[in-house]
């Protein structure tokens, strides 16, 4: 009997040893890695979506703000966590496409350094000048900017930041070269805008939204494919006659060998948090958008991701611009 007992004992031992550490996955709070300062756009939305997950996962998900290093410092951190599913990140395209080409010696790539869990949300770019410039539509702008080039201005929130990488792209798209005035992040940057002092910026359309709306800068287009339920009256690039296309987005990932079977939990957590109306609106006041059905989960951030590196890196390392 007692031989029987401790067969039986010894065979329950073994399973419980056997479960899978994803079976009881999450037994305890989840920390969500921001690689930038509180109440900044990844920030923000990291939050609404962290709230929800929090509550579909049964444990809170606590956010740590860790900046530093255009965000490459919080994504460093995030990669060298412990791959159990309880540290995670939310990167955006600076850290996660434009940063190998602005920082030679990053200690992660993008592609490679993390397992994907999925888009989080994306925001077009405004783009937005002094109140005062003359040229009324945004092929006429351009033309201004081109033949002006030398005395305009652009700020944006340091090296590496959206602003900054938009306006790369933007001004080597349409021949523009103006002076490139970096701040310390957007609100500066748009205190001098709304001052006179800057010529123009192109910005995440959640964070320009108040001063459009109060007419304190000039707005041209907003760069998407439709129009801002917040800004009705702004048209796209596309109405505007100018192909130009230009979304930040974020994108929540873990520690590369993190357990597939953790990665799917996130990952349908994070889709239930982004069906929920709720969150939807909030994102959609902000500016923002959700992904898609057909953009969730890991895949469609894994190739996000490196269409992006592959898009930006040649219009970076042309301007020669690195933020070592």
């Amino acid at each position: 009997m007692h031989f029987m007992f401790r067969l039986i004992a010894g065979a329950l031992a073994l399973a419980l040893v056997s479960v899978p550490a994803a079976a009881q996955y999450p037994n305890r709070p989840i920390t969500i890695i921001v690689p930038f300062a509180a109440g900044g756009p990844t920030d923000v939305a990291a939050r609404i979506v962290g709230d929800h997950m929090g509550r579909s996962l049964g444990q809170p998900m606590i956010v740590e703000n860790l900046g530093g290093a255009g965000g490459t410092l919080g994504m460093t951190r995030a990669m060298q966590a412990r791959p159990d599913g309880y540290t995670i990140a939310v990167g955006n395209m600076g850290t996660q496409s434009a940063a190998p080409a602005l920082y030679p010696n990053l200690k992660y790539d993008p592609a490679a350094s993390f397992a994907p869990v999925g888009i989080v949300s994306f925001t077009p770019q405004a783009i937005v000048a002094k109140k005062n410039t003359a040229a009324s539509d945004l092929k006429q702008f351009i033309s201004y900017a081109k033949a002006n080039s030398s005395k305009l201005s652009y700020g944006h929130a340091g090296v590496g930041s959206i602003a900054h990488v938009a306006g790369l792209v933007f001004n080597s798209k349409f021949g523009i070269a103006p002076t490139l005035v970096p701040y310390r992040g957007t609100g500066p940057a748009l205190q001098d805008l709304m001052a006179g002092q800057l010529d123009y910026m192109l910005d995440q359309a959640l964070n320009v939204v108040p001063q459009i709306q109060a007419g304190t800068i000039k707005v041209y287009a907003i760069a998407a494919a439709e129009r801002l339920q917040t800004l009705p009256n702004v048209p796209t690039t596309g109405e505007a006659g100018v192909d130009f296309v230009f979304q930040a987005w974020n994108g929540m990932v873990a520690p590369k060998e993190t357990p597939r079977a953790i990665v799917t939990r996130l990952a349908d957590a994070l889709s239930k948090a982004l069906d929920d109306p709720a969150v939807q609106r909030r994102f959609l006041d902000l500016g923002s958008s959700v992904p898609a059905a057909s953009d969730r989960g890991p895949a469609p951030l894994q190739q996000l991701v490196e269409t992006e590196i592959a898009r930006i890196t040649p219009i970076i390392k042309a301007a020669g611009v690195t933020a070592d």
